[in-house]
């Protein structure tokens, strides 16, 4: 019993030491901040990176709401009550994405037309 012990607290020393090691890590020093200013393409590709993923999030979102719908309506058992909430679920689930997707086709469309050079 006691040689059992000493093998299982030698084997979570193993097991445990490279967390010891690792905090003597030293962090890389950061690059010298500064010297080149902030320009308007790199705040419109912000924005733009910003609103595909709000759009990416938006449409999981609706297509969960939709699975919901469909699996209240499952589970509804033919009440009238609750199959109409899930029936609401799933047209609130498929105009969110509408909506969604529609805002994504005009970002895009505006993006086309600023790129273009139409307001130089």
């Amino acid at each position: 019993m006691e040689k059992r012990k000493i093998f299982i607290a030698i084997a979570l020393l193993v097991a445990l030491a490279p967390l010891f090691v690792s905090a003597a890590i030293l962090p890389t020093p950061s690059p010298a901040v500064g010297g080149n200013p902030v320009t308007l393409n790199e705040i419109g590709d912000t924005i733009q990176l910003i609103a595909r993923w709000l759009i990416v999030i938006s449409v999981v979102i609706a297509v969960i709401m939709i699975i919901w719908g469909g699996i209240m309506w499952m589970a509804a058992r033919g009440d009238d009550k609750k199959v109409e909430a899930a029936r609401k679920t799933i047209w609130n689930g498929i105009f969110g994405a509408a909506i969604v997707l529609a805002v994504g086709v005009i970002m895009q469309t505006i993006a086309s037309v600023v790129n273009r050079g139409f307001f130089n």
